[in-house]
């Protein structure tokens, strides 16, 4: 297991301790800041999806440069990825914090283009994740962080850049999904 492959499973072991501080119900007190109240637990977690959303960054950074990509590394980051991104967002619809259709439809997206790489890939084509796939990921990060920092520090302005940012990222996520259906549909008028 080389270094990518490790940042990659320490993501995956960090969804349950996430989990944990976000639902878990800790009384370690809550701060008001930027003109809204947190639970320092909610803080801690959200930190933590932070962090843990940032290691996608940086194991990919690391397989690239040093030539360190692998088949266990190809399937277990976009799995973390899904992992961490589904979690995050389930556990804001029991905060009530995002809509849970909002969340169906983005967890459908992935589990739809996900099927539509495993039909791909068993015909022999790697689906690489394009620019849409990419943004759609970051939107999606950027709106769970802002949610589960309760829209800090814009709350303080009065402008609701968390909600804004969900819904960006359901624009993001639904386009992406249709694209990637787009680019491959042969796969389908070609299929006995």
């Amino acid at each position: 297991m080389n270094l990518p492959n490790k940042i990659t499973v320490s993501r995956i072991l960090l969804i349950p301790v996430f989990l944990i501080l976000m639902l878990v119900p800790f009384n370690w007190g809550t701060f008001h800041y930027f003109g809204t109240d947190l639970k320092v637990a909610h803080f801690a977690g959200a930190i933590l999806f932070i962090i843990a959303s940032v290691t996608d960054w940086v194991d990919g950074y690391f397989a690239r440069k040093y030539n360190l990509v692998t088949n266990m590394g190809k399937f277990l980051d976009p799995l973390a990825d899904k992992l961490l991104v589904s979690a995050a967002l389930i556990v804001l619809v029991e905060m009530k914090l995002a809509p849970s259709w909002i969340v169906i439809l983005i967890i459908s997206r992935e589990f739809a283009v996900t099927g539509l790489r495993l039909i791909l890939a068993g015909s022999g084509e790697v689906v690489a994740a394009n620019m849409l796939g990419k943004i759609k990921t970051w939107t999606q990060i950027i709106a769970i962080s802002a949610l589960l920092l309760n829209n800090m520090p814009f709350s303080a302005i009065n402008v609701p850049f968390a909600d804004i940012m969900l819904w960006v990222a359901l624009i993001f996520t639904v386009w992406s999904g249709w694209d990637y259906f787009y680019l491959n549909r042969g796969i389908f008028k070609h299929s006995k």
